[in-house]
């Protein structure tokens, strides 16, 4: 059964979920992970992703231009893999060594990558918001909601969506400027992130929003 039939809409419908977020008037835009990893030949986490890469980097511009704080997160793991909290993490997704310190997979990919002036997150876990001081930060510049940009919605876009609602900042994730290793597990997680934990927009909606803050 697809998550976009008919009958699938209308029970989640009738049970209640998908209501909408306050859109607030101090949003930032988070651009979660936007690294080389996911663009090279031969890295075990390429993706086909390049045209939300494009979407996300004009989401950012535009922010720029309009004084909106942006959040860039990475990841970085040191070479004893062993010896730091996310063990487990990396034991189950081996892949994950290209995040590991010095290997220029983990590098922010010169197109989309933080200037002056903006956050610069370094995690372990799929989360933006996880072992980091994001939350705290976020709030000191009085933000009260995310556009939610990055890779891979199914992992760290769905992870960093979810916690940023847990902390009470409202996520709303840019469909066209977030994506996967494949179109249906995109789909999949957005429906449910629509469904439960986020506001699900388009990159046209997310720059008629900010628009609307000048």
């Amino acid at each position: 059964m697809s998550v976009h039939g008919a009958d699938v809409q209308q029970d989640y419908a009738a049970s209640g979920f998908g209501g909408s977020l306050p859109w607030g008037r101090r949003p930032a835009l988070l651009l979660v992970d936007w690294a080389a990893g996911y663009f090279t030949d031969g890295s075990p986490l390429r993706a086909p992703v390049e045209s939300c890469r494009d979407v996300a980097r004009s989401l950012a511009e535009q922010a720029r231009r309009q004084g909106i704080p942006l959040v860039f997160t990475r990841v970085e793991y040191p070479l004893d893999k062993e010896a730091e909290p996310a063990r487990l993490f990396r034991r189950k997704i081996a892949g994950l060594a290209c995040w590991e310190a010095g290997n220029p997979l983990g590098e922010f990919t010169p197109d989309l990558a933080p200037q002056d002036g903006d956050i610069v997150v370094t995690k372990q876990f799929p989360s933006a918001f996880f072992g980091t001081d994001l939350a705290e930060q976020l709030r000191a510049r009085g933000i009260d909601t995310i556009l939610v940009t990055g890779l891979t919605t199914s992992g760290c876009v769905r992870a960093s969506a979810l916690d940023a609602l847990c902390h009470g900042f409202a996520p709303l994730v840019v469909r066209d400027a977030c994506g996967d290793r494949e179109a249906a597990i995109h789909e999949a997680n957005l429906f449910d992130l629509q469904a439960k934990y986020a506001d699900v927009i388009t990159a046209a909606q997310a720059k008629d929003y900010l628009a609307s803050l000048t």
